[in-house]
């Protein structure tokens, strides 16, 4: 069995690990979790000490997506009884981001529903983009689907410093999560916004039936994509979607995974994003040792944990907000 303490220092010193050493991460002992965390924190700390970063999300359009993504209640095959709303006006976007500030997030995350955004909806969002970085120091991350010629520039002008296109799963699993679109479209999205000067962000959902060989592959993937910022969510199995009633995950499993991610990707940040309240439960505070971010707040259409507690659990774990917002490593 491999010795992780050592491997870690390895990773610190630029060894990249093997599929194999991968996949003993992902099929460790449950009752050494705690050597493997450990493991993983002398990572996190190296580059990220002990600040976690928040971010908070915006749904600033919900539901109608043309696109037929598995486990989305706002995609057109879902039959969740989601609220449904068109492109929030510029002053609603705005009044999210003066809540983004009340809660200390450093990061305040723009979403829309759809394949990508028309020109109408990209123009009402830069709008308001500009309004935010007059008022707030806020790090803006925007996921508006795939960008079409012209709108990571306008982005890019109007201050967006990050833009969000996960690649989800695996490009072996993809077709078995949707058919809409391609696993490339998703990677000529991220590598367009990175070519503008955009900070590129990209993760992904696991517990949607893959293999820990699918979850290997994704975290090499992201590598390979040198995203900045790698969301991490565990899957939260919505009624009415092509995945609902799967209930793969349990909390050990997905500190593994927490685990996997920052050995491959060790100077980036990794965010427990979706699904860490059902899915790690009482673990959550675990997370925060390979993890160094969480969003705060609600996600696109389920309820994330009340602020307060998310500040609390921070506190308790000694650990400090990150109120310079998301600086990336040197």
């Amino acid at each position: 069995m491999i010795h992780f303490q050592s491997l870690a220092e390895d990773v610190l010193a630029g060894y990249t690990i093997t599929e194999g050493e991968a996949m003993q991460i992902l099929e460790y002992p449950d009752d050494r979790i705690l050597e493997l965390l450990h493991s993983a924190y002398r990572i996190r700390k190296k580059y990220y000490g002990n600040r976690v970063k928040l971010n908070m999300i915006i749904n600033t359009k919900s539901g109608a997506c043309p696109e037929n993504c598995g486990y989305c209640a706002q995609s057109r095959d879902s039959t969740n009884p989601i609220e449904k709303y068109r492109m929030m006006q510029k002053d609603t976007i705005v009044q999210g981001a003066e809540k983004a500030h009340q809660l200390h997030s450093g990061t305040y995350c723009i979403v829309a529903s759809g394949r990508g955004p028309t020109n109408r909806e990209l123009n009402q969002i830069t709008s308001a983009v500009k309004e935010i970085k007059e008022k707030y120091d806020l790090k803006i991350c925007a996921c508006l689907g795939i960008l079409k010629p012209g709108q990571a520039e306008q982005l890019k002008e109007a201050g967006v410093d990050r833009y969000n296109h996960n690649i989800n799963t695996s490009e072996n699993h993809h077709d078995n999560i949707t058919t809409s679109h391609t696993y490339q479209d998703r990677v000529a999205t991220v590598n367009y916004a990175k070519r503008v000067g955009i900070s590129p962000c990209s993760g992904v959902i696991v517990g949607m039936k893959e293999t820990k060989q699918d979850v290997i592959q994704m975290a090499t993937a992201l590598k390979l994509l040198d995203a900045d910022s790698i969301p991490v969510n565990f899957l939260h199995a919505m009624e009415g979607t092509l995945l609902e009633g799967t209930d793969e995950l349990n909390p050990l499993y997905c500190l593994k995974v927490l685990c996997l991610f920052r050995f491959i990707n060790p100077t980036k940040e990794i965010r427990i994003s979706g699904g860490r309240e059902v899915n790690l439960r009482s673990l959550q505070p675990l997370g925060l040792y390979p993890a160094n971010s969480i969003f705060i707040g609600d996600y696109l259409t389920t309820a994330g944990q009340e602020g307060t507690k998310d500040h609390q659990m921070l506190e308790d774990l000694g650990f400090e907000v990150d109120y310079e917002g998301d600086q990336l490593p040197v």
